[in-house]
């Protein structure tokens, strides 16, 4: 059995943390690096406190090209400096939204459910985003059957890990507890690459799509409620979505309304459909922390690897 090296670059945030909790109890994985400049010689268990008895690892002050593939996890705008530091042999996967649009770029949009074939191939990925993760999966079914020809509202609402661990006014305990707000409505960054991956598979998609993004007063997961006008019945709908994600191992149809304790602490998306005349809800709930970030990464990873792609990742709903 082939050991995959790995290096994460910004190794002290909420996405480092996430993937090295998966790292660590994956069964092909060794860790080569953690880099953290503002952490460089402290044990990993100093700052991702949960990880204590887990490893012994410390971050480093330097990285290298000794690895089989990199994870970015270091903030927007950087990541595009860092991909030049790494040799040709080495595969990256960019969890910054530095590289998800298409342009001269040969990094390839890392959604699974809709670019399985080309990850398979690809040494450069671009991790998607969250908010884009939850919505594009709740309507690549419509696009691929040519149905989005409406408008298109998805309320969505965040846990407080989205906003990164900085600390900032809307993220400190005292505002956002048992509190609820609407932030950047309409003009959501994640908004260009759904449109991106929706014109992708729908060619006379319009970019109709109106995100409203709420900060919930909890930590972890997206709740996406998407409403439109659609004249198919429930029973075709729900047919057309269950066909689309009947291979898919982290997508799951369900015949009852969801909410987030059964996806959070997993790499899973629950979708669920209800009709009121030709109104159409699709909720679509996820872990914004795992398939919307580093579980989706390692999902990746592995389809890069020739892994099957569920490896390491077969992880536990909190529930209650």
């Amino acid at each position: 059995m082939k050991t995959i090296k790995t290096g994460i670059i910004g190794g002290a945030g909420y996405t480092a943390g996430e993937l090295l909790r998966i790292l660590i109890n994956h069964p092909q994985m060794e860790i080569g690096f953690v880099h953290s400049k503002s952490n460089a010689g402290k044990f990993i268990y100093e700052v991702h406190d949960d990880l204590f008895g887990d490893t012994d690892l410390k971050f480093s002050e330097t990285f290298n090209s000794n690895v089989d593939v990199v994870f970015l996890c270091v903030a927007h705008g950087e990541a595009k400096k860092m991909v030049s530091e790494f040799s040709a042999s080495v595969k990256i996967i960019d969890l910054s939204q530095d590289h998800r649009i298409a342009d001269e770029h040969s990094f390839v949009y890392g959604l699974p459910e809709l670019n399985k074939e080309a990850i398979q191939k690809a040494d450069y990925i671009a991790n998607p985003g969250c908010f884009a993760t939850a919505i594009q999966l709740a309507l690549l079914p419509l696009a691929e059957a040519n149905l989005l020809n409406g408008e298109v509202y998805a309320s969505c609402t965040t846990g407080s890990t989205g906003a990164g661990q900085s600390l900032a006014e809307t993220s400190h305990f005292s505002w956002r507890q048992n509190n609820l707000s609407v932030y950047k409505a309409f003009t959501h960054q994640h908004l260009a690459e759904i449109n991106q991956s929706l014109a992708q598979v729908q060619n006379d998609y319009s970019g109709n799509l109106h995100i409203l993004p709420q900060r919930g007063s909890f930590t972890r997961g997206i709740l996406a409620c998407i409403t439109l006008k659609s004249d198919q019945s429930l029973e075709q709908l729900t047919a057309l979505y269950e066909d689309k994600y009947k291979d898919e191992p982290f997508v799951f149809v369900s015949p009852k309304n969801i909410h987030l304790k059964q996806v959070v602490n997993t790499n899973k998306c629950l979708l669920y459909l209800e009709k009121n005349r030709d109104d159409l809800m699709i909720v679509s709930v996820i872990d914004n922390l795992l398939k919307g970030a580093s579980g989706q990464a390692v999902q990746n990873m592995n389809l890069m690897f020739g892994l099957p792609e569920t490896t390491g990742l077969k992880l536990k709903p909190s529930a209650f």
